[in-house]
């Protein structure tokens, strides 16, 4: 009996030069390593992902990338490395590359973004084991509880305020108990995956059915200079806590 083919798997890291909250972010050192290099130990470290690419529009953050056991097949062009770039254009230029250069597809890309360094590879395999067993779905997000609901939000339009979201025969949601509106996520980029299909066909980056990966592990994101110390104790206590091993130094 032949045994089943591993499905071909991509880690897809996006990772700009620029950065204006911290500059040259991706390549700043926490705990003496440099910040990509913590979401590429991540992608290596998978049991189910087959290739990990770092997507960069920057020389020296390609070279550390391959330092340290990533790929850089191609250079991001300019115009998908702004600060606006969505990720559709960086995911669907990476895809479209890979198909023309390599010949190359896979069943799933996972989205690891070097922003979240404190992250577990086994709940990043649960993720992708959830998301392989229901074909189905378009995509995968990871998800936690927000703090506050959206239900209890407003915006303002000319001079007054309305609510941002409504339940449909509920008046006034947003002056009832918290316990008694309906739950919602937060999606919190710990890890999303996507179906080349829904990037490429739909020119989507999450598709019409999203699977959630419901989460209560703390997120530690670094978007500005503060978070520095916080995310690099968390970093310091997983690895004393649970074992994990930091990034390899590139021999």
């Amino acid at each position: 009996m032949t045994a089943a083919r591993r499905p071909e798997i991509l880690a897809l890291i996006p990772a700009r030069g620029g950065s204006k909250s911290i500059p040259r972010k991706n390549l700043l050192l926490l705990n003496g390593l440099p910040l990509i290099a913590y979401s590429i130990a991540h992608a290596l470290g998978s049991r189910h992902v087959t290739r990990t690419v770092v997507s960069t529009d920057d020389e020296e953050i390609a070279r550390v990338a391959r330092e340290f056991g990533a790929e850089v097949p191609f250079m991001r062009p300019a115009e998908f490395a702004g600060d606006d770039s969505p990720d559709l254009d960086v995911f669907r230029h990476a895809l479209t590359t890979l198909r023309e250069r390599d010949s190359y597809t896979c069943a799933c890309v996972v989205h690891l973004r070097p922003t979240g360094p404190v992250r577990s590879i086994a709940r990043i395999d649960e993720a992708i084991a959830l998301f392989l067993d229901h074909p189905e779905a378009d995509s995968l997000r990871s998800v936690t509880w927000p703090q506050q609901s959206p239900y209890k939000m407003w915006r303002e339009q000319h001079g007054y305020l309305e609510p941002v979201s409504t339940i449909p025969g509920r008046v006034e949601a947003h002056s009832q108990p918290r316990q008694s509106l309906p739950p919602v996520w937060w999606q919190n980029g710990y890890v999303d995956i996507v179906r080349p299909h829904v990037i490429l066909d739909l020119g989507l980056m999450a598709g019409r059915r999203i699977l959630p990966f419901v989460m209560n592990d703390p997120v530690f994101e670094l978007d500005y200079p503060e978070n520095v110390a916080r995310v690099e104790a968390a970093l310091a206590n997983q690895e004393a806590a649970h074992g994990a091993a930091p990034p390899r130094h590139p021999v």
